[in-house]
């Protein structure tokens, strides 16, 4: 499809509904408002999806799929985001907790740093192109 994993989910979550503000789109794909940002950035530059002004509150921003975007989506598969969550979902609160644990382990081991991640599956900035083999894995603050 010529997306990266990131890029389709976030496509498929502002596919759910007409128009939405950054804001909710980073709480449907469970990610940091900053990270979806990177992510909505690039699919606006590619014609897939458009900022408008809210007409509820003409000082806010809502985003939706351009007819481009809508037709990718049609086309697209399903994305791997939403197996996991889903998966993770169905794990008691226990076992949710236990999990959170040891990806904070392994996320410590690695020297991940602190500032908000990137999307799950998308590629940093200076790495488009190289190696896309290797999915982005970053530290997210437990809730």
């Amino acid at each position: 499809m010529g997306l990266s994993g990131a890029q389709l989910f976030v496509l498929q979550k502002l596919g759910e509904s007409p128009a939405i503000s950054l804001n909710e789109l980073a709480r449907r794909t469970h990610t940091h408002q900053s990270s979806v940002s990177v992510v909505v950035t690039r699919l606006v530059r590619r014609g897939l999806v458009q900022r408008l002004r809210s007409l509820a509150d003409a000082r806010a921003l809502e985003l939706s799929l351009t007819a481009r975007g809508r037709s990718l989506l049609r086309r697209a598969p399903g994305a791997a985001q939403d197996r996991l969550i889903a998966a993770i979902e169905a794990l008691g609160a226990s076992r949710r907790r236990l999990l959170a644990s040891a990806l904070d382990d392994v996320a410590g081991t690695l020297a991940v740093p602190a500032e908000p991640p990137a999307m799950f599956f998308e590629e940093p900035a200076g790495r488009r192109g190289a190696d896309k083999a290797r999915p982005t894995v970053g530290r997210k603050a437990r809730r």
